[in-house]
């Protein structure tokens, strides 16, 4: 289990290299400007923030899968706490408060990776296949885009799906090198 208060314990120590290049794609896709322009995701602080745990849930997923990954996993999720009580300072919030915006962070990321995760459950067939986006498309329409827009809803499933299957076609070397990138947001071509 990632643990999101472990630096709080220790001092702080700087990240591998292909960590922190890692984390800095996944905060540079997140602010892509076609999420909130054509996907309708909010360009909220909050919409960004969902945009960082979508990215971090897939990547830390498939870290999960890799043989000598899980340390490198922790070590993501920890550059991820940094940077969000970083963050927190920076717009002010007091020493008092940032151990429970922290503590709501933990429980938000928590909580859209269990929703994710058993949307895609739920979305595979008993082979394994993939039989349809609807339930991942619903999670993601809840948690990223209130509730509202199912149709952009289903093309961010889309995005996660194109994703997904990108991450697990990276042996763990090329994951752990960082020399891969995220797929576009949205197909290529002329829409349909």
């Amino acid at each position: 289990m990632l643990w999101p208060f472990n630096h709080f314990s220790k001092p702080r120590s700087r990240p591998p290299g292909s960590i922190e290049a890692i984390y800095g794609m996944i905060v540079a896709k997140a602010r892509e400007p076609l999420f909130y322009k054509d996907l309708g995701v909010p360009d909220t602080v909050d919409g960004r923030f969902d945009l960082i745990l979508l990215h971090m849930w897939m990547v830390l997923r498939r870290l999960r899968q890799g043989g000598g990954a899980p340390d490198r996993a922790q070590a993501l999720f920890d550059r991820f706490c940094v940077d969000m009580d970083d963050n927190l300072r920076e717009m002010g919030v007091g020493d008092l408060t940032v151990p429970k915006r922290m503590q709501a962070f933990g429980e938000a990321f928590y909580g859209r990776a269990a929703a994710y995760d058993l949307a895609l459950s739920e979305g595979m067939d008993l082979e394994g296949l993939e039989n349809d986006q609807g339930t991942l498309a619903q999670a993601i329409c809840k948690n990223i885009l209130n509730g509202e827009g199912i149709e952009n809803a289903q093309r961010l499933a889309a995005y996660v799906q194109a994703t997904l299957a990108g991450l697990d076609r990276l042996d763990d070397a090329a994951l752990l090198a960082a020399s891969w990138t995220f797929p576009p947001p949205l197909p290529e071509g002329p829409p349909q």
